[in-house]
């Protein structure tokens, strides 16, 4: 018999106005957020290690203050990262990536992220979706690169809530990014067509190898919300103990995603 052939991973696409637009706004509660907090509060802790609320916060604004900084940067001769290819490589930097974070002057919180936003509005007013970043995982263009800036907002948002108490909002935009990233990266990495992955309002995504459903009610169905579903691919949350609180359904003998998550750390 012939080879089966594997099929190919759709690739999607994002607005990249919604996207340019979602990361400021983001941004901006985070930073309302902050302005908002006792100074006693940034000395708290977070479930980031040993990160301080302080350090979470300079760690957000590094993350939206790298794209005017790769954009005043040389452009790389050639692309090298591929979007769904983000997600596992910043796995690998997790030292850096810490140290970096506290290298970030935070006494001045508040002018920080004046600063920041700033910088960012500048820089991506006139800079095409197709400009090369020097990421240091590898080129990236600007489009691409804005995507990731909402998975690191949106999830960050969410360990500085869960530090403060303090609810934050989330742009639809943001959160409808980082979901669908992370659902894509999902069935990039365990591709088939035998569970039907559901996040409404914002994705549905198939994967794992077997039986392909084609026609009425998949036998193999997840569901969730958005922000469960974030935390899972985070590492944020258990599959079980989401199970448990009927945050996460699944049905089939297939629907365990266990053994698949978290999908960045």
């Amino acid at each position: 018999m012939p080879p089966t052939k594997k099929r190919a991973q759709r690739v999607r696409s994002y607005d990249s106005a919604k996207t340019r637009a979602a990361v400021s706004a983001q941004f901006g509660h985070v930073r309302d957020a902050l302005r908002a907090l006792p100074p006693e509060a940034l000395d708290g802790p977070t479930r980031l290690g040993t990160w301080t609320v302080r350090e979470l916060a300079g760690h957000l604004a590094w993350m939206v203050g790298s794209v005017p900084e790769l954009l005043a940067a040389p452009e790389p001769a050639a692309r090298e990262l591929a979007l769904l290819d983000w997600p596992s490589a910043t796995a690998s930097a997790a030292g850096r990536i810490d140290e970096r974070t506290r290298e970030v002057p935070t006494d001045d919180l508040a002018g920080l992220y004046e600063r920041t936003a700033a910088a960012y509005a500048t820089a991506v007013a006139a800079a095409p979706d197709t400009r090369l970043l020097p990421v240091s995982f590898g080129a990236m263009t600007l489009a691409d690169f804005l995507v990731t800036r909402t998975v690191e907002l949106v999830v960050h948002t969410d360990d500085l809530s869960a530090a403060t108490g303090v609810e934050i909002p989330y742009d639809r935009q943001a959160l409808a990014a980082c979901t669908r990233l992370l659902a894509d990266t999902l069935a990039a990495r365990a591709p088939g067509g035998s569970v039907e992955v559901r996040i409404p309002p914002y994705a549905v995504v198939q994967c794992v190898e077997g039986p392909r459903h084609t026609r009425g009610t998949p036998p193999n169905v997840v569901e969730t919300d958005p922000l469960t579903w974030i935390r899972l691919a985070t590492g944020r949350a258990e599959w079980a103990a989401e199970l448990d609180a009927a945050r996460v359904s699944a049905s089939g003998e297939r629907a365990d995603l266990a053994g698949l998550l978290p999908l960045m750390g």
